[in-house]
């Protein structure tokens, strides 16, 4: 049987949140300190712990079949790479930041001036979409502190919480585009392999719809089962089952994690009670 390759970042918060969803997937992994590649006891799976920035490259040659990678690489290295799924964790922005005593008015007001950055493809297509022209300062890490050091009048990096750029006295200007973790495979993928990432896909579907769903059961007066059911986003309908009080019924049902307050209340309104809430650990449809 084949094995399906895919490329995760060797370090940091995503490689941390890739295995963890690799996990909720069921896929054991068994990799060591340091371990630069690591097999799936469980699935036809190998995953290669790499380089970011070098993820790219390797999708496009097919030496992986599957990645787990920041889109806003694949913007600025992986142009025309699938994505077949976003993943929803690792969500940051690629941002414009300049000097606090910079007087900001415009992107204009950038023409012509020194931009450091690790995305010089980026920069170009952000800046030529406004007919201008910047002196890019390519560096690989430590971009923030370049205005600094006499290196750049302004930056464009990662920027997730905003914490980097306050410390070195920098300011958000401009946002270029927002990214966040993302499924992407490789154009070169054979069809037996392609059987594999479409399981996975499923798997990672199932995850991520649990993530975002809470199960709810509330006892309700069986006159306001129909209110309730209204209130309600289904699955395909409401689970209804009788208590041993006459009269009153046990429902149950899905909500979205982001609504789960508005509905609490509007269910309490209808005269739902005893509401429980319970996290799903998988949601397969």
């Amino acid at each position: 049987m084949s094995t399906l390759k895919i490329a995760i970042q060797k370090s940091g918060r995503l490689n941390e949140d890739s295995i963890q969803i690799l996990k909720d997937c069921g896929i054991s992994i068994n990799n060591g300190i340091d371990q630069l590649k690591a097999e799936a006891s469980n699935f036809p799976l190998e995953v290669l712990y790499l380089r970011n920035s070098d993820i790219p490259q390797y999708l496009i040659d097919g030496v992986v079949d599957l990645a787990i990678v920041g889109d806003n690489l694949l913007v600025e290295k992986g142009k025309g790479i699938e994505v077949v799924q976003k993943l929803g964790f690792s969500k940051c922005k690629v941002s414009v930041a300049v000097p606090k005593t910079f007087e900001y008015n415009s992107v204009q007001d950038l023409a012509g001036l020194r931009v450091a950055t690790s995305y010089p493809n980026t920069v170009n297509e952000y800046f030529g979409s406004f007919g201008l022209t910047v002196d890019i300062h390519q560096i690989s890490g430590s971009v923030e502190i370049a205005p600094n050091i006499g290196l750049a009048d302004a930056i464009v990096d990662i920027v997730s919480s905003g914490s980097t750029l306050f410390k070195n006295n920098l300011k958000e200007v401009e946002v270029i585009l927002k990214s966040e973790a993302v499924l992407a495979v490789s154009p070169k993928v054979s069809p037996e392999i392609q059987k594999h990432i479409d399981t996975l896909k499923f798997r990672i579907q199932s995850v991520l719809r649990a993530r975002n769903s809470k199960y709810i059961l509330m006892n309700v007066p069986n006159e306001k089962i129909d209110e309730i059911g209204k209130i309600l986003p289904v699955l395909r309908s409401l689970t209804v089952l009788p208590l041993a009080q006459e009269g009153w019924s046990s429902v149950h049902s899905v909500i979205d994690k982001d609504t789960f307050w508005d509905v609490i209340d509007q269910l309490k309104e209808a005269g739902a009670e005893g509401i429980l809430v319970c996290p799903i650990e998988k949601m397969v449809l």
